[in-house]
């Protein structure tokens, strides 16, 4: 019997640390990844101690088991899209630009993790530096809240630091295409996320404020882009769309454990649970 082959996926390759509490790094991607309707390839960087109450400890993979997890997958599969999280050493960061300069036509969704929700320090000055030089002159999409875009962007000789849309300029400077600076963790009585690109300001959105804190809010928005991004959407709705999923995986999170909320990444599978129960 013949059968007409089903199309596939669009496949998202992520390279993150594994949390083993399920609410960021890679279990986090792998989720909104699957949520948006991709199929997810994982390449671990590190791994972590961690709960929702804040990361204790990281150890970094060695860079051969880096390089090693990707070329498997890139040599088997079609990738449409990269993703990257927690990257753990310079040396990850430096072998991990090697391999997407393999792979330039393929957009990369970065999100810069320089510290936990909690603020544990994940990344060193040197790390920072490595990206600097590295990463962002490859990035399609960088996710920077404000205190990771102000961090990055800071430079040697600054009296004071820029403002946000200088902070997002530089960095497009250093080669982003896109920047898109989140405002969480601004003093705003809602939350503005702005994209920019290299004639400044493209969009600005605006969401209310939930209450709470959440742990993985950050990795699940530049997943979810990325997921867009890998079905086809232009940068404008990948951004805007990837935000109202990420907005209401928050809205309908739970707190499992003693410290922060968990994204609701597959909110809308139990919405349609809820409305067969009450038909």
């Amino acid at each position: 019997m013949n059968q007409t082959a089903r199309p596939l996926p669009p496949i998202v390759l992520t390279f993150a640390a594994s949390d083993p509490s399920g609410g960021a790094g890679i279990q986090a991607d792998l989720m909104t990844q699957s949520s948006m309707g991709c199929h997810p390839l994982s390449v671990i960087t590190a791994i972590t101690v961690q709960d929702t109450l804040g990361v204790e400890a990281v150890h970094a993979l060695d860079a051969d088991w880096i390089e090693d997890q990707a070329r498997a997958v890139l040599e088997d599969m079609p990738v449409a899209a990269f993703k990257i999280g927690l990257l753990g050493s310079v040396e990850n960061i430096s072998v991990i630009a090697e391999i997407l300069a393999d792979y330039p036509d393929i957009p990369l969704v970065f999100d810069p993790v320089l510290a936990s929700g909690r603020g544990d320090e994940l990344s060193t000055e040197e790390m920072v530096e490595a990206m600097r030089e590295m990463l962002l002159p490859q990035t399609t999409v960088l996710t920077p809240n404000s205190m990771e875009a102000r961090r990055l962007a800071e430079e040697d000789g600054d009296d004071e630091s820029p403002d946000l849309a200088g902070c997002a300029q530089r960095l497009v400077s250093y080669g982003c295409e896109y920047v898109l600076v989140t405002g969480t963790h601004e003093n705003t009585a809602k939350v503005i996320n702005t994209l920019y690109g290299e004639n400044g300001p493209i969009r600005s959105d605006r969401w209310e404020r939930l209450p709470g804190s959440y742990h993985g809010s950050g990795c699940t928005l530049a997943s979810a882009i990325a997921a867009n991004l890998a079905n086809g959407l232009d940068i404008g709705d990948a951004v805007r769309d990837a935000q109202d999923y990420t907005w209401q995986a928050l809205a309908n999170g739970f707190r499992p454990g003693m410290g922060q909320h968990l994204p609701d990444r597959f909110f809308w599978a139990r919405a349609d649970e809820l409305e067969q129960d009450e038909s």
